[in-house]
């Protein structure tokens, strides 16, 4: 808490805008984004690269956030004041940090693929800046961030022989997928069963919250294995296109997935439990992803090609 309130006594309302636009590049969003330009427009070996290191992350993140049930700083000493444009999105436990874990995972993977080098010091300082913005912010502290830090180091170098070639992720892939799955599925049934006393409502909701992430990541990693089967074996899309191509291909695959993502809940809501209806949006979700949009990529190949 010491070093929080040196950085506290730091806050300024030019760098509390600063860091509070940086901290976006760990939000769950950033995470989908990157990953997915990266998967649709770069490499797709890459993108399931950056794909498995984030999911596996935030399994392990999530579970240790269960596990330890370690509150927010400002829980910890009511003293300590948070900048407040950050509370909104510091839900939950606070250890280990979701936010760091994402963008040491996601910048972590793209540095590793990336052939420019711009792209990779870009990624480098991103890896630094998104975690000490949320010790600057108040909503973590160093240990929060630097186990996450150190879990997505970990992962990232684990992982990385996996997709060092076609070959080595051809072999992978499968052992892989369904290690995610048993853990993904795991993490549900322990999340899905804890009980807390009902009279501390923040240790409810941030149980609640942790149960409802859970049921995500297990929609989304059970379509991974026939997302990865179907491309490989019948889509089998191609990244490559003119520039312009690129950006409209993944604006309007965001677009999609993001009214797939709208749309979808409140029907799910009605007819299902939330943790149920959580995970069939995230299994859709991850198809359309996949499988969907990647229907559409070869009139992007075509577009700016002489005699198209």
């Amino acid at each position: 808490m010491q070093f929080l309130y040196v950085l506290e006594r730091l806050r300024h309302p030019a760098l509390d805008a600063v860091f509070s636009a940086v901290t976006y590049g760990g939000d769950e969003m950033a995470f989908l984004v990157l990953a997915f330009a990266l998967f649709w427009c770069v490499s797709k070996r890459g993108g399931y690269y950056a794909f498995l290191v984030g999911l596996f992350g935030t399994l392990g993140n999530q579970f240790l956030k269960l596990v330890c049930r370690i509150p927010r700083p400002w829980v910890l000493d009511p003293e300590f004041t948070i900048v407040e444009s950050a509370r909104a999105a510091a839900t939950g436990y606070s250890f280990p940090s979701g936010h760091t874990q994402n963008a040491v995972g996601t910048f972590g993977a793209m540095a590793v693929t990336a052939k420019r080098r711009w792209v990779r010091w870009v990624c480098a300082a991103l890896m630094v800046l998104v975690p000490f913005s949320r010790m600057y912010l108040g909503v973590h502290t160093p240990l929060d961030v630097g186990v996450a830090f150190a879990l997505a180091l970990v992962l990232l170098a684990a992982l990385y022989p996996a997709f060092r070639s076609d070959a080595a992720q051809a072999k992978a892939m499968p052992w892989l997928l369904g290690a995610a799955l048993v853990l993904a599925a795991a993490f549900y049934a322990y999340a899905s069963g804890l009980r807390v006393d009902v009279l501390d409502a923040e240790a409810a909701s941030n149980v609640t919250h942790g149960a409802q992430n859970a049921a995500k990541l297990l929609g989304a990693l059970a379509a991974l294995p026939p997302m990865y089967f179907l491309e490989k074996k019948y889509i089998r899309f191609d990244t490559r296109a003119v520039w312009y191509a690129q950006a409209l291909k993944l604006v309007l695959g965001l677009a999609l997935l993001l009214a797939v993502k709208t749309v979808l809940k409140a029907p799910l809501l009605a007819i299902l439990p939330e943790g149920l209806a959580g995970a069939v949006r995230y299994f859709i979700l991850v198809l359309c992803a996949g499988c969907v949009w990647p229907l559409t990529f070869r009139f992007w190949s075509k577009l700016g090609r002489k005699g198209a």
